[in-house]
């Protein structure tokens, strides 16, 4: 199977932590870290961290809707990876209240028709690079400036008919 972008940042996150433990030599640490950027399949990524204990892969969370809406708000806990499907229904996540233990999450959508508004804290970093429009779009407005020390949240995925809105709150 083909790896992700997330998949590889959370290997190289992994092959840092190695480092600052002084489990790798800082060589050790950079030939993984090419290996993994260069990683295309799970094949070639896993025995770069399978000798460092811990690496265990993470749990993605997958939210799935055909035709209603998927809502997350208030005091909700943030998994650090969360897969959003829907055919035809709006998605809604609000993270301007949530429970964020995360410095990083990975929100993979992919919506047909529907469309989804997340909605974020004021200092958080948005990546929206990762994801691909069809015939949809994406509208993301950061702001001039940002507080330090916010998630940083980046989305991938694909829209067809649909739209994203990422507002900050």
């Amino acid at each position: 199977m083909r790896v992700t972008h997330a998949e590889r940042d959370r290997a190289v996150e992994l092959l840092q932590q190695a480092f600052a433990d002084g489990r790798l030599t800082s060589l050790e640490m950079e030939e993984r870290i090419a290996g993994a950027l260069a990683a295309r399949s799970r094949g070639d990524l896993a025995p770069l961290t399978a000798d460092l204990g811990g690496a265990e892969p993470e749990k993605v969370v997958e939210l799935k809707g055909t035709g209603g809406r998927i809502t997350r708000t208030g005091a909700w806990r943030v998994p650090r990876a969360l897969r959003v499907e829907s055919d035809y229904g709006g998605v809604v996540l609000d993270l301007s209240h949530a429970v964020i233990e995360h410095p990083v999450i990975d929100i993979e959508l992919s919506l047909e028709y529907g469309s989804a508004l997340l909605t974020v804290p004021s200092d958080a970093d948005v990546d929206v690079d990762g994801v691909v429009c069809q015939w949809g779009r994406v509208v993301c407005r950061a702001p001039k400036r940002r507080q330090p020390g916010g998630p940083r949240i980046r989305l991938t995925g694909k829209l067809g008919y649909g739209r994203l809105k990422v507002r900050f709150r």
